[in-house]
């Protein structure tokens, strides 16, 4: 499949071709004709999958091929600043020879450069809900004439507290327009939201939640929690390590971390709320052009952190929702590009393992050969192991082992 079978218009051909894109992601082709056609779409897809390009292309086109009348057309909303800059990005790459303008605002930085932008005219904005409102507000930003409503990262939008600014936004929003809907999960919450949306939706769905990608590396390192940052700057004096992302819980870890490493020579810097704009998009650039070799951050602040050939991610600290440890090894292994995911665990963690693991389907091999080595760790994941193999030839679903560790599959049961 090529994208010019999904009937794009020539403009976005041309710029998808200096960008180097030849073949659509499964999501791509699966969304683009459904939604060049006006259908709603509700699309279950991690991050990574590429759909960010799944849903600008259709709008650019449909836009590129309108009148180019007054007002905003498109309004994309999204839960951080990071990923709203790069889903503006994205349109700016996409949509440079369609003549259609855009802009971007969010929080922690002045207005008055976004305000100018609007006054401006455009026809598309991303934007983060809190700005959004407070724009709205001041009536620098109509909904009126819009024709396009894209909610990115849905679940995370809940879990960060946006239910109720999401909702003051869809009573402003036009009651005849297209509806793009972007969840990596589908609780029961976000499905409520989802049918409150849309109206007669297609349903896309790519890379579950519960699948780790085939080119993903992983392994897991016993170690007590005051030997991890001794860990973590052992493994860092690999030079082949060139670029990791390391997720930590909190905030204070984060900073405490980068500070550790800074001492020892280890470029790093953190990424969290309550970093400045400035300071955040410094130390996400320096991280993409790769002169900073470590980026710190927390799960929320690294939604729309998107680095070509990410060699490594380390979990510093396990989390305690399945999902995230997905989302979180997920920013590896790219484009067909090989990576590592390693992990930290420490006993008080073994539980998380055992949800991520019961998750994801299989064993995640334990590294031995390691100075901080904790023995009460390496025994309870071995019982584990020995416990699930036990219970997976009972039932005749055991599969064996791979090279990345044993793994099993659940089959439904037949009768003779």
């Amino acid at each position: 499949m090529t994208f010019e079978k999904l009937n794009l218009i020539e403009p976005l051909l041309k710029a998808l071709k200096e960008e180097g894109y030849t073949s659509p992601t499964p999501i791509q082709e699966q969304s683009i004709p459904i939604l060049l056609q006006g259908k709603d779409l509700l699309g279950c897809a991690q991050t990574g999958t590429g759909k960010t390009a799944a849903f600008s292309l259709p709008i650019l086109q449909k836009l590129y091929k309108t009148d180019h009348r007054k007002g905003i057309k498109a309004l994309i909303l999204t839960p951080t600043r990071e990923l709203a800059i790069q889903i503006g990005e994205s349109f700016e790459a996409y949509g440079k020879y369609t003549g259609l303008r855009y802009t971007v605002i969010f929080g922690g930085v002045g207005q008055k450069p976004q305000t100018d932008a609007l006054r401006g005219g455009i026809q598309i904005l991303v934007a983060t809900p809190g700005r959004l409102i407070d724009l709205i507000n001041q009536g620098f930003v109509s909904l009126k004439t819009l024709d396009f409503f894209v909610l990115d990262e849905a679940d995370r939008m809940l879990d960060m507290g946006f239910i109720h600014d999401i909702k003051r936004i869809l009573k402003l929003l036009p009651a005849k327009r297209q509806t793009l809907f972007f969840s990596a999960t589908m609780p029961p919450e976000i499905e409520k939201l989802a049918n409150s949306m849309l109206t007669h939706p297609e349903k896309v769905e790519v890379a579950p939640v519960s699948s780790t990608a085939d080119m993903i590396s992983q392994s897991v390192y016993m170690v007590e929690k005051k030997e991890k940052k001794d860990l973590l700057i052992h493994l860092l004096q690999d030079p082949s390590i060139e670029s990791v992302l390391v997720f930590t819980r909190t905030k204070y870890g984060a900073d405490k971390l980068a500070r550790t490493l800074t001492k020892a020579g280890i470029g790093a810097e953190a990424i969290h709320g309550n970093k400045t704009q400035n300071a955040r998009q410094r130390a996400l650039t320096n991280f993409k052009s790769h002169t900073l070799r470590a980026l710190i951050a927390t799960d929320i602040a690294a939604r729309g952190i998107d680095v070509d050939q990410l060699s490594h991610v380390v979990n510093y600290e396990l989390p305690n929702v399945p999902e995230t440890y997905v989302h979180r090894i997920g920013r590896t292994g790219r484009a067909g590009h090989e990576g590592i995911a390693i992990s930290f665990c420490e006993s008080e963690e073994l539980p998380y393992l055992k949800d991520i693991q019961k998750l994801i389907g299989k064993t995640i091999p334990v590294v031995r050969d390691h100075p901080f080595i904790t023995t009460a760790g390496v025994v309870a994941q071995e019982e584990k192991t020995t416990e699930l193999k036990e219970k997976a030839k009972e039932k005749k679903i055991y599969r064996g082992s791979r090279s990345n560790g044993d793994y099993w599959r659940r089959k439904k049961s037949t009768k003779n």
